[in-house]
C-alpha cells in the first residue's frame, strides 16, 4: 500500500473524521506565537493537509487570515461546509497552488508525513514572506498511559505494522525524520486529554488511514473486540484519552 494510496484512503470516511478526530490544546497556538516570534491575530497562514478544518478553524479563532489548502474533495467539501467563509483550494504540499512571499505561517497539522520533505520544504520557504515560519505537529500517543499503550499495539497486530518505541525520539532525531535538517527548528510538546463517549473514541481510531485500507472483515473483527474490552474497562462508556501534541517550527532563513 502506497503513501499516497493511504493519503486518499480518508476521502472514504470524510464525515467521521470530521466528527471524531481530536483537536489541539491552546498551548499549542500559545507556542507557535511564541516560537515565530509573531501574533496569529492578522497573520496570513496557509493551512496545508487541512482535512475536515479541525486545525484552520482554530488558526481563525486566533484571528489568522487562513486559507486551506487539502489534496482531497471529500475532506475539502467537509472544510467548506464547516468554515463556509475560508477559501478552501485543492493542492498539498509538494506543489502549494499559492504565490511566492504570500504567507507568514505555514501549517501542516497531522499532514507533514504525506509529503515529501525534499520538495515540500522549498515550496514552504517559497511561499513564506521574509521572516515567516513552517508549523509542523502531531496529536502523538501518551505511551505512558496503560490502557493507551496497550491499544496502540493491539492496533499495530492488526495492522500489521511495528509498534512504536514507548521512548519519543530526541529533539535531533525528530527533526532529522521530519525532514527538517539544514534548517533552524525549534521543538515544542503540549500534554492535553479529552473525554469521549465510546463510540467516538472508536469511530476515531477507525478514521485513521492503517485502518481506511483494510479489508472490511478484518476491521469489523477488530473493532468488535476492541468494544468488547473496553466496555468491561470503561463501564460507564466515556473514555479519557490523552495526547502529547509534538511541534515543530522552522523560522525562515
Amino acid at each position: 500500500m502506497t503513501a499516497i494510496s493511504r493519503a486518499q484512503s480518508f476521502n472514504r470516511a470524510a464525515a467521521q473524521y470530521a466528527a471524531s478526530r481530536p483537536s489541539y490544546p491552546p498551548a499549542l497556538f500559545d507556542a507557535i506565537e511564541e516560537l515565530t516570534g509573531g501574533r496569529l491575530a492578522g497573520a496570513r497562514v496557509a493551512d496545508v493537509g487541512a482535512g475536515t478544518g479541525i486545525a484552520t478553524a482554530l488558526l481563525q479563532e486566533r484571528g489568522a487570515e487562513v486559507i486551506a489548502v487539502e489534496p482531497g474533495e471529500a475532506m475539502a467539501r467537509e472544510c467548506r461546509a464547516a468554515l463556509p467563509e475560508v477559501p478552501v483550494v485543492r493542492g498539498d504540499g509538494n506543489a502549494l497552488p499559492l504565490t511566492g512571499a504570500s504567507c507568514d505561517l505555514v501549517t501542516y497539522a497531522q499532514s507533514w508525513q504525506w509529503t515529501d520533505p525534499a520538495r515540500s520544504v522549498p515550496e514552504a520557504l517559497r511561499v513564506l514572506r521574509p521572516a515567516g515560519a513552517l508549523a509542523v505537529w502531531w496529536n502523538t500517543t501518551a505511551f505512558d498511559v496503560p490502557w493507551i499503550r496497550a491499544q496502540h499495539e493491539r492496533i499495530a497486530r492488526c495492522c500489521g505494522t511495528e509498534p512504536a518505541p514507548a521512548t519519543r525520539p530526541g529533539d535531533s532525531d525528530a527533526i532529522r525524520l521530519a525532514g527538517l535538517t539544514g534548517l533552524r527548528v525549534t521543538r515544542r510538546q503540549a500534554r492535553w486529554t479529552r473525554v469521549v463517549s465510546l463510540d467516538t473514541h472508536l469511530a476515531n481510531i477507525g478514521s485513521r488511514s492503517a485502518f481506511l485500507v483494510l479489508d472490511e472483515a478484518r476491521r469489523r473483527t477488530f473493532f468488535a473486540g476492541e468494544r468488547r474490552l473496553l466496555s468491561e474497562a470503561f463501564p460507564a462508556g466515556t473514555v479519557e484519552e490523552a495526547y502529547l501534541v509534538d511541534l515543530l517550527v522552522a523560522v525562515r532563513p
